[in-house]
Order: structure tokens, then sequence, then C-alpha cells
């Protein structure tokens, strides 16, 4: 529902004559406020019920009817979209819904085989619209869906997140009007703190995307314990002080101004001088770095 959040009552000092006609809500102003927000509300339901799941071939079914247990079990959409049932023969159940298929199965039944009949159809695997499971996973690829599958349980079935996984779960959803929503799962609230609410339901044809890390690379060069490389990884927050720490922090001879050389357009090379006991210090902010930046700590003759 869209929260409707009403302006405080009595805010600051003021008279009751103030509070009165102005400030409270009239049961007619709280009235008006509740259709409003039911009025933005049944849009969205109309939708949600507009995108229920259409049966599609290849999808497993299980079919009920309570008056007889002869028609009972589960039963595999065919690539023409039927199913097929002892005695009814051949149903068409292709774009329809659960409830759609229930009265087609209901139909079938009451023509050739018993005069009243109270049918319930469930999807139970979603073959039509598989979920694509794609990054550092065991075995990237695409998942036959189920019934009321959760995020873990499809990471599992796709063997696992990869050690180089990055810090965030992206779960990609197609919508019945061709828009696309994007819900981003932190992998610490999922995986380290159990957070039920990042164990998102997964629905057919979903996309869950765990991006990997990648390498990226600095230099350190001039008066550091261990000039060279200092490799972070894409998630890591690249800054001036991590990369002189990674290399072992300056030398007793270092000077206290940093140079960072930045390959900017066109090639050109950009000097950014940095006062590193500043930084240090806190008077100055920590340079974000980029990839391929180079650090040089000249020597002080001081």
């Amino acid at each position: 529902m869209v929260p409707v959040s009403p302006t405080p009552v009595g805010a600051g000092s003021g008279t009751g004559r103030r509070h009165g006609r102005h400030g409270a809500c009239s049961p007619w102003k709280w009235l008006l406020l509740g259709l409003l927000a039911l009025g933005l509300l049944l849009p969205r339901l109309a939708a949600a019920q507009s995108a229920e799941y259409r049966i599609g071939p290849q999808d497993m079914l299980v079919v009920k009817v309570y008056e007889t247990t002869e028609f009972d079990g589960e039963v595999r959409v065919s690539p023409d979209g039927r199913i097929a049932l002892p005695v009814a023969g051949d149903i068409n159940v292709a774009g329809m819904t659960d409830r759609q298929a229930a009265d087609a199965v209901k139909v079938a039944l009451e023509k050739c085989c018993v005069n009243h009949a109270t049918v319930s159809v469930r999807v139970k695997e979603f073959r039509s619209r598989p979920i694509s499971v794609i990054g550092a996973v065991g075995r990237p690829g695409p998942l036959d869906a189920s019934a009321r599958t959760t995020l873990l349980e499809v990471l599992t079935a796709a063997g696992g997140v990869l050690p180089q996984h990055g810090d965030v779960i992206y779960v990609i959803r197609h919508g019945e009007n061709g828009l696309s929503d994007q819900l981003a799962v932190p992998v610490d609230d999922l995986l380290l703190k159990g957070d039920p609410r990042a164990n998102l339901p997964i629905f057919p044809a979903d996309l869950i995307n765990v991006p990997a890390t990648v390498e990226v690379t600095v230099f350190c060069l001039g008066e550091v314990q261990h000039p060279g490389a200092v490799v972070f990884k894409s998630t890591d927050r690249m800054t001036l002080l991590t990369a002189i720490a990674r290399a072992g922090g300056l030398t007793d001879r270092a000077a206290k101004k940093v140079q960072i050389k930045r390959e900017g357009a066109g090639g050109l090379v950009q000097e950014i001088e940095v006062d590193y006991k500043a930084v240090l210090a806190g008077k100055t902010a920590d340079p974000l770095l980029k990839e391929g930046d180079v650090l040089v700590v000249k020597e002080s003759f001081f």
C-alpha cells in the first residue's frame, strides 16, 4: 500500500486555536486521504492480477479432482500446449493461468466422465520460462523454476557462489508490460547475516546475476617500503592511504608530497600533487585512485 504520512499536528509552539482549524486533520480529510491511497493502490493490484503466470510448453502441472482420485497427479504440458488426462483426452491449457486451466479441465471432465467436477491446477515446474543464473556461480545457465523458489535455493541449485563473487547479487525481473526491475541484494546480508528479507522469492524468467570481482592495479614508486604494483579487488575502495599502506608505508627519507600520475583523455598524463601528512591527519580528503594510477613518493632532502 502507498504510505500516507500526515503532517505532525502541533509541531512547535502555538495556541489551541492554531491547532484547531488549520493544523488538525478532520475525519473527512482522513477519509479523503484513505480514498486517495486506495485509488493509487487499485491499479497496482490490477496489474499484479494481470501478471499471473501463463502456462507454457514443458511446464509440469499438478491436477486434483476432489470428487475422484482417478485424474489426480502430475502431468507435463506438451510442446503444443496440451495436457492428456485419462478418458478426457487432450486439453489445451496454453497461455492460461492455473485457474483458467482448472476451468478447462472441469469442462472436459464434465463432458465425458463426471456429472460435477471440482478441479484445482497448480504449476509445479515453470519450464517454459526458466530462471537464468549468470556470473560467479558453480554452474551458470538456465534452471527449471519450481513453485515457491527462493534466491538461496536458486543459488544452491546453480552450484553456489564462487569465492570471487562481488558484494551484491542482482535479481532482474521482467514484467508483463515489457518493463524490468533490478533488485540489489547484499551478499553479506544473504549469506553471512542470514537476513530473511534478503532471501527474495524468485519467479519464472527471473535473471540472477552474481557479478565477479576483477583485479585492479595501481603502482607505488619511490620512497615506499615495497615499490611496485599494488593489486585491489574491483569492490575495494582504492585510496592513496590504502595503496601506500599495502606498499609497506613510507620510508624515513620520504617527502611529504606525493604525486599521482593519471592517464587522461588523448593519452595525456595528469599530475596531481597531494600532501600525504595532511591526508594522514584528516585535514585533506583521502584521494580515490583509478585503475593504472601511478603514485610517486620522492625523497626528501631535509
